[in-house]
C-alpha cells in the first residue's frame, strides 16, 4: 500500500540551472538539489520535486504551484520589480495580470520553462 503521510507532487523544467536561480533567487523559495534535481522547500515539511526533461520538457498549462500571498498587488508589484511578467487571459486578468472576477485574487506567470505558477490572496 502507498504512504500518503510521505506523498509529494512535482513536475518538469527545461534546465535545472536555470529553475533553480529562479525559484531560489528571485521566488526565495529554499532549495535543494540532490541527483541533478531540486526539492522546492515549501513549509510544514511540505516539499516539490523539480526534474530536467531537457529539450523534451513541455511546460504545463495549468497551475502547477499556488503560492498564497497576503496581498496579490503587493506580490505582483514585487515580483515584477523581480524581472517576473504576469500572463493576461481576454475576459479574465486585468491590465496588471489580475483576476478579480469572483472569488481569491489571483495572477498567473511562469517559470523559466513556461510551467505556469501563481500568487494567490488568502
Amino acid at each position: 500500500m502507498v504512504d500518503a503521510t510521505t506523498a509529494f507532487s512535482g513536475f518538469s523544467v527545461r534546465d535545472v540551472a536555470e529553475a533553480r536561480s529562479f525559484y531560489e533567487g528571485v521566488l526565495g523559495v529554499p532549495v535543494d538539489e540532490e541527483h541533478g534535481m531540486l526539492w522546492l522547500h515549501l513549509g510544514d515539511g511540505h516539499r516539490v520535486l523539480v526534474y530536467p526533461k531537457g529539450p523534451a520538457h513541455e511546460p504545463a498549462s495549468f497551475t502547477v504551484l499556488n503560492f498564497p500571498v497576503p496581498d496579490v498587488d503587493a506580490a505582483v508589484d514585487e515580483l515584477r520589480a523581480a524581472g517576473v511578467s504576469f500572463l493576461h487571459y481576454d475576459g479574465v486578468t486585468d491590465e496588471r495580470g489580475v483576476n478579480r472576477q469572483g472569488g481569491p485574487l489571483i495572477a498567473w506567470f511562469t517559470d523559466p520553462s513556461g510551467n505556469v505558477l501563481s500568487v494567490i490572496e488568502g
